[in-house]
């Protein structure tokens, strides 16, 4: 059924269509703030806000871009954590990171092999946890989740320059972050890093 119908009818209060478009969208909600987060629970908890919020606040949905708004919510709900996080700051980064980015090995790869890469995608989350907040975002959307810069402006209310300028800065700072631990990375970034390329 097209997104379109269902949020007509969700519009109308029926709840079995809102849960429909629950369904579709609840993997990008929620892998948006797993990024922004670092922590699953927290992201689990940002995302059920943001859907019981978008159910409320429905009516206030001009046309038809359920995607850009919901993601704005759950942005938002995701800077309501963060800005609590910060009035009770967790006791280290690391132990924030630890409480829950852990991914199971691929069982395919060699033992070596998997624990770099496991090591790697948790030295990505940590530095994009690093970021602020609006580059974190504007990066998340774009290359995690593969939003267009059009899109990426609706959810974070600005205009696609900024969008861009965010995009750049903060994947300057990202690669600068992971740059800096060459150990972790691949062997053709590592030469250049070192300056041997």
């Amino acid at each position: 059924m097209p997104d379109d119908s269902l949020l007509d009818r969700a519009r109308r209060g029926d709840l079995a269509a809102f849960n429909a478009l629950v369904e579709e969208h609840q993997a990008i909600v929620y892998n948006v703030c797993l990024r922004m987060l670092g922590s699953p629970a927290a992201a689990e908890d940002a995302a059920q806000e943001a859907f019981i919020s978008a159910w409320r606040n429905l009516g206030s949905l001009r046309g038809d871009q359920f995607r850009a708004w919901l993601l704005r919510i759950a942005a938002n709900a995701c800077r309501d954590e963060l800005r609590r996080r910060s009035r009770r700051p967790a006791a280290s980064l690391q132990a924030a990171f630890e409480e829950g980015m852990a991914e199971p090995a691929d069982p395919e790869p060699a033992p070596e092999t998997s624990l770099l890469s496991a090591e790697l995608r948790g030295q990505v989350q940590e530095a994009l946890l690093l970021l602020p907040e609006d580059q974190r975002l504007a990066v998340v959307l774009c290359d995690l989740q593969g939003l267009e810069y059009d899109e990426i402006a609706r959810v974070t209310g600005t205009n696609i320059g900024t969008v861009k300028s965010r995009l750049s800065r903060g994947r300057a700072r990202l690669r600068a972050l992971l740059l800096a631990k060459p150990e972790l990375l691949p062997e053709h970034f590592r030469l250049k890093s070192e300056g041997r390329t």
